[in-house]
């Protein structure tokens, strides 16, 4: 397991958007090059009941499961990049007190509903 904690990491994204899934994957294949305890999950593919998540909260942003607690938005990258070698400084850099709120500001008022945005429209189309 990793150094931080005896949880593996889960991360919670939504494997039907092209940006996220592309992301993630970029993610998991880090995790996996360097035997990281960090597992994803296909908001589409996994029983959301277990995180106390709905679908369009799952959907509504980037999620992770520390073991202990569901994480959202910034934070949960913020979480997931403390875990990975490679992106701890952007960890430690959005952090930062004059950046994070930024950060969160810009993901949670135009990146995220923009995204969410765009997984409604492939609903909608694949339904219709």
């Amino acid at each position: 397991m990793n150094e931080q904690t005896d949880q593996p990491l889960k991360v919670i994204y939504n494997g039907s958007c092209p940006i996220c899934s592309r992301e993630v994957n970029g993610y998991a294949k880090y995790a996996a090059n360097n035997d990281l305890d960090l597992k994803f999950e296909d908001l589409n593919d996994v029983d959301l009941n277990a995180y106390g998540l709905d679908r369009d909260t799952a959907a509504k942003q980037f999620h992770v499961d520390d073991g202990h607690k569901i994480v959202g938005g910034v934070d949960a990258f913020i979480l997931l990049w403390s875990r990975m070698p490679r992106f701890r400084f952007l960890a430690r850099f959005v952090s930062l007190p004059v950046i994070k709120p930024i950060a969160r500001v810009v993901y949670d008022r135009v990146l995220a509903p923009a995204l969410f945005a765009m997984h409604k429209r492939r609903e909608r189309r694949k339904n219709a």
